[in-house]
């Protein structure tokens, strides 16, 4: 269970600083009090069930973000 946590850890790490440098591109502010505030243990993007395909890549750069909908906007 400990190598499960901190292979989310790490790629949830991975992620934040693109993800806060695409919101400040956007125009949306991320205030350094409030990034040290979060936490990388969130998994529920992470399907912890069923079977999983892995495609590696010869490429070294990051997949591109996610955006996530919301239901008020359907």
């Amino acid at each position: 269970m400990n190598l499960l946590i901190n292979a989310i850890v790490y790629w949830n790490t991975l992620y934040l600083e693109p993800t806060f440098a695409e919101l400040n591109r956007e125009g949306i502010a991320t205030p350094a009090d409030v990034i040290k505030h979060i936490t990388p243990l969130g998994w529920q993007h992470i399907s912890l069930t069923g079977d999983y395909i892995w495609t590696p890549t010869d490429s070294p750069e990051l997949r591109p973000l996610r955006r996530e909908t919301s239901m008020l906007a359907a």
